[in-house]
């Protein structure tokens, strides 16, 4: 069982915000782990490809199966004055920070010294990105007993998520190219420099501004065979886990292909026609213009068209995910976070589905559909995290014991399967259909193949997602039904104690 002091109590805002920073502090390093690592090993380190992509898979393994798991048995069974999640938050903070940017800098070795740097200096920042986060996130669940307070710190959580995001896709490279001064090795070390020290300040306020109010009591005790068996019984998690494996699938899948889309399907001159209608192109000269006449570095955007369409794309994607967060909450309180999860995500699909009907010259219609996608997929965004914290509740009021930290481990665990999965899958199809590297144009059954991808492919995923969360028994009612008789069960062990 678990005590709280008062299990109806409201997050202060500062609370909320304070949590929230420490995902933006982590997600300016994961974001551009995922999105970019692999272009650093191979183009500003020098390792070679098929190397760093070895590297890259085993360590990704090895963070999913081994240290995520282990890391929640861990948290889970800290003592501590501060409570068991948020030490872990302190701890790492300097250790993320100076791991950060060892990872991304570039010491002059041989090729073997190249790759055992690379090797070292990614494994331990993969460990202690764990330590870090499965207790961050695990303690999204111990901050309050509220079901409705839950939905609005997630929210709060993914708006600085989505932010980091758009930092990551849409500034990386031009901070790179200025911090650097074109020299992409200085610009990815002075870039992440900042990050490192941005993200230790945040992580740090997150520890200082939240505290753990649901703390299980003395007499709670079980061994890890009991945390695994109940793992293994709750049908919730079972589902939870599906979900979120098929969600990062599909995140991986559109992620990877849809630079493809824009380079060998959509049409260049429409795309730059469209940077101009939109007044893009016309936005990045004024901008250089001022900043040169100030004396300043010109802010460095990739020139070609289909690249500079492709960031817009990501930015305006981004922009109305956290227009759609701005929903969640709202909706959740009302129907249930099952059933508002459910259906943004299937409206949020038929939006993928259209892609496959677009012609070249329809980047208006792309545009637009992508952006009504990541309207809907906003708002199921929070809903998947603060589901996860119900699922620990449901265990906790199934099975007299609460064990928070290994459920949120194996949904990282989930999500990082998800991720590989998907990636695999991008470079899978490309060769299934002939994809041959840097050429200018790629033969018709490739082109359909992309198109196929980021439409149909991509939303087979959602599509057994949403069939999935039909069999998920925490609907609106079951929420509130559990949050009161824990909320008692808590109150009563309190008094108890």
């Amino acid at each position: 069982m678990a005590r709280m002091n008062n299990t109806s109590q409201t997050l202060p805002v500062i609370e909320k915000i304070g949590y929230s920073l420490g995902d933006l502090a982590a997600n300016l390093i994961f974001q551009t782990l995922v999105t970019f690592l692999a272009f650093f090993y191979t183009d500003v380190f020098r390792i070679p490809a098929g190397t760093a992509a070895t590297l890259i898979f085993v360590v990704g393994l090895l963070g999913a199966f081994v240290f995520t798991p282990v890391m929640g048995l861990v948290a889970d069974r800290t003592r501590t004055r501060w409570g068991k999640f948020r030490p872990w938050v302190l701890w790492t903070a300097i250790p993320f920070g100076a791991l950060s940017l060892l990872a991304f800098s570039t010491p002059s070795l041989g090729e073997e010294g190249k790759v055992v740097y690379a090797m070292a200096t990614y494994t331990a920042l993969v460990f202690i990105y764990v330590a870090n986060n499965l207790p961050y996130s695990a303690l999204s669940g111990v901050l309050t007993g509220s079901m409705a307070e839950r939905n609005s710190l997630s929210a709060y959580r993914f708006v600085a998520v989505m932010v980091a995001q758009f930092i990551i896709q849409v500034l990386l490279l031009p901070l790179v190219l200025i911090l650097g001064d074109g020299d992409k090795a200085r610009g990815f070390h002075n870039t992440m420099t900042i990050f490192a020290i941005v993200g230790t300040v945040f992580f740090l306020i997150t520890f200082f501004t939240t505290r753990e109010r649901i703390v299980p009591v003395n007499t709670q005790s079980s061994s890890v065979r009991d945390d695994l068996a109940d793992l293994l019984r709750n049908r919730p998690w079972q589902i939870m886990l599906a979900v979120t494996v098929l969600l990062f699938i599909n995140l991986a899948l559109k992620g990877g292909m849809y630079i493809y889309y824009f380079k060998y399907y959509l049409d260049e001159a429409q795309l730059s026609a469209f940077l101009d209608r939109v007044g893009f192109n016309g936005f990045i000269v004024a901008l250089n213009s001022g900043l040169t006449h100030v004396g300043l570095t010109e802010f460095r955007w990739p020139k070609d068209a289909p690249t500079s369409a492709f960031s817009l794309f990501n930015a305006l994607g981004i922009i109305f995910m956290i227009v759609g967060i701005g929903f969640s909450k709202r909706l959740a309180d009302r129907f249930g976070k099952r059933d508002v999860f459910g259906g943004a995500l299937l409206a949020s699909t038929v939006f993928l589905l259209a892609f496959y009907v677009y012609t070249p010259a329809s980047i208006g219609l792309v545009v637009g559909s992508y952006i009504l996608h990541g309207f809907f997929y906003g708002i199921t965004i929070p809903l998947l995290w603060a589901m996860i914290a119900d699922v620990a509740d449901y265990s906790e009021w199934k099975n007299q014991r609460r064990a928070t930290a290994i459920i949120f481990s194996a949904m990282l665990c989930g999500l990082k399967v998800g991720l590989s999965v998907g990636g695999a899958m991008v470079a899978g199809i490309l060769a299934h259909y002939g994809y041959v590297a840097e050429a200018a144009s790629q033969s018709p059954g490739v082109v359909n193949g992309i198109r196929l991808t980021v439409s149909l492919f991509c939303s087979l995923p959602f599509l057994l997602a949403v069939g999935l969360l039909f069999c998920y028994r925490i609907n609106k009612s079951m929420e509130l039904r559990i949050e009161q008789e824990l909320g008692a069960r808590r109150l009563a062990a309190g008094h108890a104690a």
